[in-house]
This record gives structure tokens, sequence and C-alpha cells, in this order.
């Protein structure tokens, strides 16, 4: 499948995604759902964060909230006195280094993007805090919005949906027309697998990704290490690599763009062998 050539500005550098690239996760948290993911020492996350550069990661996804299923919500001002020391270190350390901030608070997207952070990356799209688009087109910071039913503490109670497919796309339909009308030009669209979707409606979503291309977007998968691969397994977190890559290849053919991965160098490389092919026939 031929990806649109779309590129995004990160703080005056046009990032190309003609092809897929991968983001690499960093949690500044002792919640997160996968625990090699976690650490809240700073030395820790520079050192992880040159290993995901020196891999390949294009992006640095830095989450100081846990939004796993039943997360407690730590509130603006623990997260942005997690997040900001952080961001000045990782530009010090690594000033090429696009970063990301995982979060749903204006005001720590606001304080992030003058700290040095290029992207926004709202698991609720702006529906946890009414000023978040306008904020984002504000800071004219990319942003990327993520489809999720409910919050982090209540997403997984039996969500229901007639047709998640329709009912994904026609929210994002909506969306879209709000960030622009907010004045966002770069928009990634996340359809936010594991949030308020049951293993049934995630692998709908997979099959269907292509759909999302009438969207005129990037698309972005964050599937790694998630339940829907090990719980279909009936193994861990920590196993659920193997699968993961299976799910990275299979969402690069519906035409996904970024992969949002904790693993960056399996990531890269099932990008590697999926362009090889692409670009082969």
């Amino acid at each position: 499948m031929k990806l649109t050539p779309y590129t995004i500005n990160c703080r005056g550098k046009l990032l190309n995604l003609a092809e897929p690239v991968v983001m690499g996760i960093i949690n500044i948290t002792d919640d997160s759902f996968y625990a090699e993911s976690r650490s809240r020492h700073l030395h820790h996350i520079i050192e992880k964060a040159g290993q995901h550069l020196a891999a390949g990661a294009a992006i640095l996804d830095l989450g100081a909230q846990s939004s796993r299923p039943g997360a407690v919500e730590i509130g603006a001002q623990e997260e942005q006195e997690r997040l900001l020391p952080v961001i000045h270190a990782l530009i010090n350390h690594y000033p090429d280094a696009i970063i990301s901030v995982d979060t749903y608070y204006a005001s720590v997207a606001e304080k992030a993007v003058h700290a040095g952070a290029a992207i926004i990356n709202d698991i609720s799209a702006g529906e946890m805090d009414p000023q978040m688009l306008e904020t984002v087109g504000r800071l004219q910071a990319p942003y990327i919005a993520m489809h999720m039913k409910g919050t982090p503490a209540t997403m997984q109670k039996d969500p229901q949906y007639e047709n998640v497919v329709r009912e994904v796309l026609d929210y994002f339909i909506q969306k879209l027309a709000q960030c622009r009308a907010a004045g966002i030009r770069d928009v990634i669209i996340d359809p936010g697998f594991g949030f308020g979707k049951t293993l049934a409606h995630n692998y709908t979503l997979l099959r269907h990704l292509h759909l999302f291309q009438v969207l005129d977007c990037p698309l972005l998968a964050g599937v790694s290490r998630k339940s829907m691969i090990y719980r279909l397994l009936g193994t861990t977190p920590e196993e659920a690599l193997n699968g993961t890559t299976v799910i990275h290849t299979l969402a690069l053919q519906q035409g996904v763009q970024l992969l949002r991965v904790h693993d960056v160098k399996p990531a890269v490389e099932t990008v590697k062998i999926w362009q090889y092919i692409r670009n082969n026939e």
C-alpha cells in the first residue's frame, strides 16, 4: 500500500511521514502496565532515550501519568513536575530529538512545548480538558488525537458499540473539524486500541484501519504489548513482543505511518522489512 507523503512541522523541523516512523515510549511513572518501560530516575530516562534514538526512533514519547485501565489520575501539577525536568534534560543531551508529551491537560501541554517538546499526544482528544484544542492551535504543535470511550478509570467497564469502525470514524470526522477550527494544522489520528474497546473491537478496528485514510491525516497505531495481544495469547505484557511485531506488520499493511512502541529496534526492523517488500512488488 502506497503511503500519502505527509510531513509534520516539529518546532520548525519537518518530519517526513512518507515512510513509517517509530515513536519510543518513555514512562516517567511507577504505574504503567509494562514494568520495563517505567522509570523515575533521570539518568535512567536519559539512558533509555539514547537507546531509543540509537535504535532508530524518530520521536520520543514521554508519559508522566499512567493511562492503563483503572489508573489513578495524578493531576496536572504533579504531571508537570515530573515532565519538565525530563524535557530539559533530554533537550540538553539530545538537542535534535523530537519529543512528544503524552498529556490531556492543556496547561501541561503549554508548559511542555515552551520547555522544548514538539508534539502533544492526547489520549482524550480534548475531551478531558476543554482548553486543549485551543491551546494546541495557539502553540502550532502537531497533535495526536486518540479515541477513548470513557476515561482510564471507566473505559474497560463493558464498552459497547453498534459498529465500532463506523462510530470511531464518525468521531474523528467531527474531531478533525474541531481541530481545524482551533487552528491545528498537523493532526495525527490514533484509533485508541485498548481504550474503551473489547478484544473483538480492537481486532475489528485493526482489520479496517485502511478506512481511516479517508480522514487525510497520518495514522498512528499504539498496540505495543497491550492486552489485545497477551490476553488473546494467554501470556503477559513481558511475553508480548512477538505478538506486537505481528500486529505492527498488519497495521503497516493497513497504511499506518507511526508506530508507538516500547521496543524500538524490533519495530524499526519490522518497518524496514515491510518497506522492502512494498518497494519491490
